[in-house]
C-alpha cells in the first residue's frame, strides 16, 4: 500500500527516523509514566505503539487525528515534572476534538526534535490534502487494519475481514469475483493499486448515474448548456449559473480534454457533488459573510460556562486546556471563577468542590496567547469573583500586566457612548464581565476630573517647599481639595499633598471615599477599585424583572440567568424577554444540577434573543451539536448577527406564539443514498449496521420535529433508502437542522453513527452529499449521506 501515497509523501529526515522507531515515555501523570517504542508506519499515515521495539504492537493515532503538536513547556502535566525531565524533551501531540492530549518525554532534545518537527511537517501535509488525496489516505488506513500480518498486501481472507470491518455485506462468491478482477498482477493478493481498484468496484454509484443521465443526452458527459440547466433547474444557482458551470468544470472535471471540450464526465460531476460546491452547507456562508458593525447586543456570542473543567463539576479536573480548547472551537465568552490561594495568588477551580486548582495568573496567560488564533472578534472574561479586597487586587494586576494592549481598560473613544461598541471596533480586544463599584457615567466622569487634577498639581510643585515650610512653622486647617458632586461631601486633604494622595482619592468610590486615604479607616469596601475600573461595557447586574431592568438599568448591565430561569420567563413573558434582548446583553447558563457537565437546548434561550447561552463544551451530544451547528456560519468568528426581529426594541415577536409576518417554508428532503458509514464499536469485526437517518430541525416550538427512514440491513457502505420528508416551518429564521445517522437497535433506540448540523439560512438546495461527523464533532471522512433538498414558500396546502 506504500505505493498508493509514494510520490506524494513529504519524506524528510525527521520523517525517516521516525520510521525507524523511537523509545519515549508515555505520561499520563505524575505517577504513571512508562517506556513505549512509536513507529510512523511505511504509509506516513499511521503512528502504532509497543511496549517494547519488536514487541506486539497497535495503532496509537492517525496523522489525520492530530491538530498540532506543542512544545514541552506548555503541558500544565510536563511543567509539573519538569525536576524529574527536561522540559525541553517532551512534546505534546493535540488531537481533533475532545480527544486526551498525549505526552510524550524523549530521551534527548535531538529526539524530540525529530518527533516534533516530522509530525508537524505531516499534519501541514494533510491539511493541504486535495480530495483525491485524503481519499487515499483514507485507503491506505483501511489496508493497514486489514492487512493483518503486516505484509503489504492482502490476500482474500484478509478482504473478507475488512468487508466486514468496512460494514459490507456481501455474497462470498461475489465478492471473489471482484478480488479476482482487481488482481490484475494473479498474484492471489491485492497489493497498493489493486486495492484501488477493488475499493472503485465496490462504490460504484447508479444513484449518481441516474441523476448524471436525466441531464447528457448521450449518457457519457454534460455538455455546458446541460450542466447549466442542471445547475438552474436541480441545484436553484439561478442566474449565476453560466458562469458557476464552467468555473466548476475547469475544477472537477479531471481529463485535460474535457476541460478544453468545456465538458464534464461522470467522473467530473461526482467529483462536483462530493466537494465544498456540492455540500448541503452553502460556501457563501462558510466567511464571514454578516455585517459585524452592529452593536454586541445583537449578536448571539459562543459561550462557555465554567471553562476550566475538563470533566465534571465535582470531581472534575481543572486546566488551562479548556480555555485553549474552548477558545480554538471558537468560544468567545470564558468563564473564570476566582478565589483566594495560596501565597497571596488567586486560583481558578468550582468552588465548594473537589475539582482541581489553577492559579489564576496561568488562565490569563493561556487567554492571552489563544484568545485570538480563531477569531479575531472580541473575548468576554466572565469573572465570578470570590477573593477578598487584596486578592483582586493582585487580580487586576495580572489582568493589565499579562494582556496589556489587547485589554479593553476604558471606552472606546474617552467618551460615553450611547450603546454598546460593535465586534468590529472590538476586533482584538478582551473585555472584562463582572461587577463595578459606580456606573460608566461616574468613571468617565471621574477620569476627567482626574486631568484636572494633575495639571493644577504640576502648577503647585513650584509651589511646594514654600507651603511645607509654612506648614511646619504654623498649624494650618485643611483645605478643600475635591468635592463628590453627587452627595455633596467635601473630601479634605492637606495642602502639601502629593499626587499620589490626590489619585487615590479620586480612585476611591464615592460613597466611600475615605474609606481608602489615611490609617483611621475602619473597614474596606468589598469590591477592589482598580479590578473595578477594568469592567468597562459589561457590569453586571442582578435581575428584578423587565420593567425595574427598563427603569434603571443601562445598555451596558447585563443580567446572568439559571436556565430554569430563563426558560419560566420565556413562558410567563417571551416578547418582553425579546425586546430585553434588543438592548441589554443577557448570559443564561447551566442549572447547578447538571453536576455531569450535561448541557440544556440552546435553541429555546436563542429564540428569545438571549446572546451568551453557556455550554459545557467539554460535553459531546445533541446539545453541543446544536450549539456547533449554529456558530458553523460566519467565519466559524463566534459571532451570528441575531434575524431582525429579534433585533427591535419593539418587536411584536413572541418565541412560544410565533405569527405573521414571519414567512412560513416548506422543506422536502429525499434521503436518497450512504457512502461508507462507520460502525460505533470497531471492535465488533462480524457486525454490520443497519443504517436509517433521522432529520431534525430545532427552533419555535411550533417548528421542533423530527422524522426517519426506515433502516436498511446489514448494509453501511452504501445502503440506499430513496424516502423523502416533508417539513413545515413558520420561522425559518430560527430554524436549525441536523441530520443523525443511527444504527437500528429496538433494544437501545438505535445506536449513534454519525450527524451534521446546519442553520435552515445556510441550507442549498438539489442535490447534495452531507459530510458526517462524530459524537465529539470530528470529520468521519468519506462517511456521507446524498440527499435531494426542495424548498417551496409557504405552507404546502395553504391557499394564501
Amino acid at each position: 500500500m506504500v505505493s498508493l501515497m509514494q510520490g506524494r509523501l513529504p519524506i524528510n529526515q525527521d520523517v525517516l527516523l521516525m520510521q525507524k522507531g523511537m523509545l519515549v515515555r508515555k505520561v499520563r501523570s505524575k505517577s504513571w509514566k512508562k517506556l513505549r517504542y512509536f513507529r510512523l508506519q511505511d504509509d506516513g499515515m499511521t503512528v502504532w505503539h509497543a511496549r517494547q521495539a519488536g514487541g506486539k504492537a497497535k495503532p496509537s493515532f492517525s496523522i489525520s487525528d492530530v491538530e498540532t503538536v506543542r512544545e514541552g513547556h506548555e503541558s500544565e502535566l510536563l511543567r509539573s515534572l519538569a525536576e524529574e525531565f527536561p522540559l525541553e524533551q517532551g512534546f505534546t501531540i493535540v488531537f481533533h476534538g475532545r480527544r486526551s492530549n498525549l505526552d510524550l518525554v524523549a530521551n534527548s532534545v535531538e529526539e524530540a526534535q525529530i518527533w516534533m518537527q516530522g509530525l508537524q511537517h505531516l499534519v501541514d501535509f494533510v491539511t493541504s490534502m486535495d480530495q483525491k488525496e485524503r481519499l487515499d489516505q483514507w485507503l491506505s488506513d483501511w489496508f493497514q487494519r486489514g492487512d493483518k500480518n503486516q505484509d503489504g498486501r492482502m490476500s482474500f481472507p484478509e478482504v473478507q475481514r475488512l468487508l466486514h470491518l468496512m460494514n459490507v455485506e456481501m455474497d462470498q462468491e461475489y465478492a471473489l469475483q471482484l478480488f479476482q478482477a482487481a488482481d490484475t498482477s494473479q498474484s492471489g493478493t491485492l497489493e497498493g493499486e489493486e486495492f484501488v481498484e477493488f475499493y472503485k468496484a465496490l462504490t460504484k454509484r447508479p444513484e449518481v448515474q441516474e441523476v448524471f443521465e436525466n441531464f447528457s443526452a448521450d449518457g457519457q458527459k454534460l455538455t455546458l448548456l446541460e450542466f447549466v440547466d442542471f445547475l438552474r433547474e436541480e441545484q436553484k444557482e439561478g442566474e449565476r449559473a453560466s458562469d458557476l458551470a464552467l468555473e466548476l468544470i475547469n475544477r472537477y472535471e479531471p481529463s485535460d480534454s474535457g476541460k478544453v471540450r468545456h465538458v464534464l464526465s461522470l467522473d467530473g460531476f461526482l467529483s462536483y457533488l462530493c466537494s465544498k460546491d456540492g455540500d448541503v452547507f452553502n460556501p457563501a456562508c462558510l466567511p464571514i459573510y454578516q455585517d459585524m458593525t452592529q452593536p454586541l447586543n445583537h449578536y448571539y456570542i459562543n459561550s462557555s460556562h465554567n471553562t476550566y473543567l475538563v470533566g465534571d463539576q465535582l470531581c472534575g479536573q481543572s486546566s488551562v486546556e479548556g480555555y485553549i480548547r474552548a477558545l480554538k472551537r471558537g468560544c468567545r465568552c470564558v468563564e473564570v471563577d476566582i478565589w483566594d490561594g495560596p501565597s497571596g495568588e488567586p486560583i481558578v477551580y468550582h468552588g465548594h468542590t473537589l475539582t482541581s486548582r489553577i492559579p489564576f495568573k496561568d488562565v490569563v496567560a493561556t487567554v492571552a496567547q489563544y484568545a485570538f488564533q480563531t477569531s479575531d472578534y472580541p473575548v468576554i472574561l466572565s469573572l465570578e469573583n470570590h477573593c477578598t479586597w487584596e486578592q483582586q487586587q493582585v487580580m487586576a494586576l495580572h489582568l493589565t500586566e499579562i494582556l496589556g494592549e489587547q485589554l479593553l481598560s476604558t471606552t472606546l473613544d474617552g467618551l460615553l457612548p450611547t450603546q454598546l461598541p460593535s465586534p468590529e471596533e472590538l476586533r482584538r480586544k478582551i473585555l472584562v464581565k463582572g461587577k463595578k463599584i459606580q456606573t460608566l457615567e461616574e468613571d468617565l466622569e471621574e477620569e476627567e476630573e482626574e486631568e484636572v487634577l494633575e495639571s493644577q498639581l504640576e502648577g503647585e510643585q513650584e509651589a511646594k517647599p514654600e507651603l511645607e515650610a509654612q506648614f511646619e512653622s504654623e498649624p494650618q486647617e485643611l483645605s478643600p481639595r475635591s468635592k463628590d458632586k453627587k452627595k455633596d461631601k467635601v473630601v479634605m486633604c492637606p495642602p502639601f499633598c502629593t499626587p499620589i494622595c490626590c489619585q487615590i482619592m479620586v480612585q476611591a468610590p464615592s460613597s466611600k471615599p475615605e474609606s481608602l486615604l489615611f490609617p483611621k479607616q475602619k473597614s474596606k469596601p468589598i469590591m477592589c477599585p482598580s479590578l473595578s475600573a477594568l469592567v468597562v461595557y459589561l457590569k453586571a447586574v442582578s435581575f428584578h424583572s423587565f420593567t425595574h431592568s427598563r427603569e434603571h438599568y443601562r445598555f451596558y448591565e447585563t443580567s446572568s440567568f439559571s436556565e430554569t430561569k430563563a426558560k419560566s420567563l420565556i413562558k410567563e413573558a417571551g416578547n418582553a424577554f425579546v425586546q430585553h434582548n434588543a438592548w441589554q446583553l443577557s448570559r443564561v447558563y447551566p442549572s447547578g444540577l447538571r453536576t455531569d457537565s450535561s448541557n440544556y437546548n440552546p435553541q429555546e434561550l436563542w429564540n428569545a434573543g438571549c446572546q451568551m447561552v453557556a455550554m459545557n463544551v467539554q460535553t459531546a451530544g445533541l446539545e453541543m451539536d446544536i450549539c456547533d451547528g449554529l456558530f458553523r456560519q460566519n467565519g466559524g468568528c463566534g459571532y451570528v448577527l441575531k434575524p431582525d426581529f429579534l433585533r427591535d426594541i419593539q418587536s411584536s415577536f413572541h418565541p412560544e406564539r410565533p405569527i405573521s409576518p414571519f414567512k412560513a417554508q416548506t422543506l422536502l428532503i429525499q434521503v436518497i443514498s450512504g457512502q461508507q458509514l462507520p460502525k460505533e464499536d470497531m471492535t465488533k469485526e462480524r457486525s454490520i449496521v443497519d443504517p436509517l437517518v433521522r432529520v431534525e430541525i430545532f427552533g419555535v416550538r411550533p417548528d421542533t420535529t423530527r422524522q426517519e427512514t426506515s433502516y436498511v440491513e446489514n448494509n453501511g457502505f452504501n445502503p440506499y433508502w430513496g424516502q423523502t420528508l416533508c417539513f413545515r416551518v413558520l420561522v425559518p429564521e430560527l430554524a436549525l437542522l441536523r441530520f443523525v445517522v443511527n444504527d437500528y437497535n429496538w433494544k437501545t433506540r438505535h445506536d449513534f453513527i454519525g450527524q451534521y448540523t446546519l442553520p435552515w439560512t445556510c441550507m442549498q438546495q438539489g442535490y447534495r452529499h452531507i459530510h458526517l461527523l462524530s459524537k465529539d464533532g470530528t470529520s468521519l471522512h468519506p462517511a456521507t449521506i446524498f440527499v435531494h433538498i426542495c424548498i417551496r414558500e409557504g405552507l404546502e396546502g395553504d391557499e394564501s
